[in-house]
């Protein structure tokens, strides 16, 4: 019993440092492992433990960021309603993963080599296919292909959660400056 009071512990522990890690990355990406570990309320020696470098630490962050990133594609009911119903839907649940998200997209180590995570992959096949329905639906432009439209999409995110981050941007018009600049584009007219 005490063994698995203290692995609960251990994952509570972890991922208190990775969403300490998350936060802090995204602010700074250019943060030491010191500051990392000082943004947990841990040591460096206890940082070390649960990740043996930066790397590690990227990666456990990369996959944090998948999984958020699914999640919210399964709150947002792609499948439902007209498609650009479901991308408004799909940008609002993301919304608390798009820093994390804008940080991941500037480490080029995680999009390089035999060392992709399948997770983008499987993240990329579902919005393509979003786009995809709405141009036979006759919503989106077909000139337009989806895996660009996917990108556009990362791109605005990216931008929007920077300008948010910056204080450019007031937080609340996220979700709003990002569909209706990308939408404005992509709908058949």
């Amino acid at each position: 019993m005490s063994h698995m009071r203290y692995s609960c512990l251990m994952a509570v522990d972890r991922d208190h440092v990775l969403r300490s890690a998350a936060a802090l990355l995204t602010r700074k990406s250019t943060a030491t492992m010191d500051e990392v570990a000082k943004a947990a309320g841990i040591s460096r020696a206890t940082l070390h433990r649960h990740f043996a470098g930066r790397d590690a630490l990227v990666r456990a962050l990369e996959s944090l960021g998948i999984a958020e990133c699914e999640s919210a594609l399964e709150a947002a009911r792609l499948d439902e309603g007209p498609a650009p119903d479901a991308v408004r839907r799909l940008v609002r649940e993301i919304e608390p993963a798009a820093a994390l998200l804008a940080f991941l997209y500037t480490e080029n180590q995680l999009f390089e080599g035999e060392q992709q995570n399948p997770g983008w992959t499987r993240i990329d096949e579902r919005v393509a296919a979003l786009f995809r329905r709405g141009q036979a639906d006759g919503e989106f432009r077909i000139d337009l292909t989806p895996a660009w439209l996917t990108e556009a999409l990362y791109g605005l995110l990216a931008s929007g959660a920077w300008a948010v981050s910056e204080g450019r941007v007031a937080g609340k018009d996220f979700t709003h400056m990002i569909t209706e600049l990308l939408l404005g584009g992509a709908l058949r007219h």
